[in-house]
């Protein structure tokens, strides 16, 4: 039996829809896009979201050197113990870490130029970056690489023979998270939906799903985490082109969907009993723990940026998401986006006290 949990009075769901606007902030590239809002402040505060879960664009964060671009942020997002931001984009840059000021302190992992996800664990008293890499050396493509967060590798995974891959193109991974028995989960988004088990090895286990609309399948298992708000810890899988968040036990079988009707969720992240979830279609949506949205934060009126990797972060309104593919809430509920476009665009939002 899964529990859920109420959160009464904190939310007037009548004033759901009264969500954000368009501002004159465009992130890194120090130009004004003329957009109009009814939640600007001020031209140097620009605000989204509603009730406790209102934010400010905080401009400028994660700037990279001049001439220098994200080449795509097409990723995920992490933080470590000492609050470090860890940020993977495409381009021979790997991942970007930053302090929480958002200056940029390194880069890691160069040799793995297209990381999609990124998942932080400890485990005696280490601390290490589950990631799913899409593009890396001319040898290695499409595997799993467990790192330090110096970078250095300690484990990779690659499609498994026991699982029935005719084709090299049919393991095209997209998540991974570890769960507290050691065992390593990893989605197959892009290939075959399944979704993989190994053992803390590396060894296969077992595989689970696969693509379909129907309970239990999926039309591209993006992005994947482990969900501890219950009796129970479970997988909180996004079934991307099935708009909908589906919970898996680690048995691997299907327990329930439960949130339909996403634009496209790429990816997720906890707060508390609050999850945070990324949406393609110019969208951040934050669910209670009976998995009620009570806020939408970047909310994109513009259809025609929804989903749109040929735009230029200029031509996004600061406050607004095009295409939210990465995000991370940290233990002050500040929440960090990557948008996927061409060049990349980092947004932090600063929760502000209400």
């Amino acid at each position: 039996m899964i529990k859920t949990r109420s959160h009464a009075g904190t939310f007037d769901r009548r004033r759901f829809c009264t969500l954000t606007g368009a501002t004159g902030l465009a992130a890194f590239v120090g130009k004004r896009a003329a957009a109009q809002s009814a939640c600007q402040i001020t031209d140097a505060e620009v605000r989204t979201g509603n009730g406790e879960w209102t934010y400010r664009v905080v401009p400028g964060w994660g700037s990279l050197p001049a001439g220098t671009t994200f080449g795509g942020t097409h990723g995920g997002i992490a933080t470590d113990n000492a609050g470090h931001i860890y940020i993977s984009t495409q381009s021979r840059t790997g991942i970007l870490v930053y302090g929480p000021d958002g200056s940029l302190l390194k880069t890691i992992a160069d040799q793995y130029p297209e990381v999609h996800s990124i998942v932080y664990a400890e485990e005696s008293n280490s601390e290490y970056l589950y990631t799913t890499v899409q593009h890396g050396t001319p040898e290695e493509n499409w595997l799993f690489v467990k790192m330090k967060t110096d970078g250095t590798v300690v484990q990779k995974i690659t499609a498994p023979p026991e699982a029935g891959f005719k084709a090299p193109n049919e393991w095209r991974l997209t998540a991974a998270v570890p769960t507290p028995d050691g065992s390593i989960f990893i989605a197959n988004g892009y290939g075959d939906s399944r979704i993989f088990r190994f053992d803390k090895s590396g060894e296969y286990k077992a595989s689970y799903a696969g693509k379909g609309n129907s309970d239990g399948l999926f039309n591209c298992s993006h992005g994947m985490s482990l969900d501890t708000r219950y009796d129970q810890p479970l997988l909180l899988i996004c079934d991307r082109e099935n708009r909908r968040l589906c919970h898996f036990d680690l048995d691997g079988q299907f327990v329930r969907t439960i949130a339909e009707h996403l634009r496209r969720p790429c990816q997720i992240s906890f707060h508390g009993d609050y999850a945070v979830i990324s949406e393609l279609e110019g969208r951040v949506t934050i669910l209670d723990g009976d998995n009620v949205p009570v806020a939408f934060l970047g909310d994109n009126p513009r259809r025609i940026q929804w989903a749109n990797y040929q735009l230029a972060p200029a031509d996004i309104a600061g406050s607004l998401f095009s295409a939210a593919h990465g995000c991370y809430i940290d233990a002050d509920a500040n929440i960090y986006v990557s948008d996927w476009n061409r060049t990349g665009r980092i947004t932090k939002l600063a929760r502000i006290a209400v």
